[in-house]
């Protein structure tokens, strides 16, 4: 088998039966060869998506039984490959897809590496090729969730869109830096937010800590972030269903994976926008364009020295709340409130 033959397998084996697919395109056979030499290719083809334990694994491998813990360690050093080390427990591994997983582990460190800085080029390219369409597809990945001070009543929050208690439920908290913010920046584009605010929980966390991919935080540093998040106007994205979180993205309109495709394909379900609105009390409002300034959507525009909002283009994140000093903007719930998909529901609904 040639090599080109060997990546447009392992493409195929990413799109295949995954939350996250990858579809064929060049950009991606040049990620895919930037990410797995030829032999880790190999192993890659039939290294399964579950966690499997090692002996399990050498009996897939019995020509490198003995040498296919180090390519394996290698691997997950590489951010291809989970592996998970309990003290005294037989490891276990499984092959990352592509989000979350290879398209973030370069860059979640924070350094700038060469290749992350060639990864950068061809991630954009790719999201404009295929990437955008697939984390659309059959149900969006994720969520929009409001801060929580920027509602006009507060008695209307919905249990499911209170940041706080999902914290307070996880089990493990580690912090990277953004992997779109610093993609941005490797290609001489982005903004000045902060990067180190992409937030991971549970064994994807512990995974990225002991890997240097991340460091390990406690729940309320996590709460610290998230409020910094909401002074410096980041959005908060979250999974898509109900009752689970293991990431909490913090994200600005000029870089973010989820709302850059928006801004440039108004329509595009690429993202479940939260059940509330931005509305403005125009006896309110000075006209100070703060919160114009601030939206990453372009949904606000100040009209005859009042702010005005466009309805159809609002996610609901609230971050245009914060710096209104006469508090003459705030959010309300929309009329059809949508609580976010059950396990089963997302699952099924990724997965066809």
């Amino acid at each position: 088998m040639s090599d080109l033959e060997l990546y447009k397998k392992l493409a195929e084996r990413f799109d295949t039966g995954q939350i996250v697919g990858a579809p064929m395109t060049e950009s991606l056979l040049k990620i895919l060869m930037l990410m797995f030499n030829p032999e880790e290719a190999e192993v890659a083809l039939t290294l399964p998506f579950q966690n499997t334990h090692l002996d399990d694994v050498k009996t897939l491998y019995p020509e490198k039984s003995d040498r296919i813990e180090e390519i394996l360690d290698t691997m997950a050093m590489g951010g291809t490959v989970f592996r998970d080390k309990k003290p005294g427990a037989v490891k276990r591994y499984r092959l990352l897809p592509s989000l979350v997983g290879w398209a973030e582990t370069p860059i979640w460190h924070g350094k700038p590496t060469q290749q992350a800085k060639d990864l950068a080029p061809l991630w954009n390219e790719y999201r404009k090729e295929a990437f955008s369409e697939e984390m659309a597809r059959g149900m969006p990945l994720m969520r929009v969730i409001p801060i929580d001070t920027s509602l006009k009543d507060n008695s209307e929050v919905l249990p499911f869109d209170v940041i706080r208690p999902m914290v307070e439920a996880t089990t493990y908290q580690a912090v990277a830096h953004c992997p779109c913010r610093l993609n941005a920046r490797y290609r001489d584009k982005g903004c000045d937010y902060s990067t180190e605010n992409c937030l991971h929980f549970g064994s994807m966390g512990r995974y990225m800590v002991e890997h240097g991919l991340a460091r390990e935080i406690n729940k309320e540093e996590t709460l610290e972030i998230l409020k910094s998040a909401d002074d410096e106007g980041l959005v908060h994205i979250i999974n898509n269903m109900e009752g689970h979180v293991d990431t909490i993205c913090n994200c600005c309109g000029c870089c973010c994976a989820f709302l850059v495709p928006i801004n440039e394909n108004r329509g595009l379900d690429i993202l479940s926008y939260s059940n509330y609105l931005a509305r403005v009390d125009s006896d309110e409002c000075v006209g100070c364009g703060t919160c114009e300034e601030r939206c990453p959507m372009d949904a606000i525009e100040v009209i005859d020295e009042v702010a005005a909002v466009d309805e159809s283009v609002c996610i609901g994140c609230g971050i245009c709340t914060p710096a209104c000093d006469t508090e003459a903007i705030r959010l309300v719930l929309r009329e059809a409130v949508k609580p976010p998909p059950q396990p089963m529901e997302f699952m099924e609904a990724r997965l066809k």
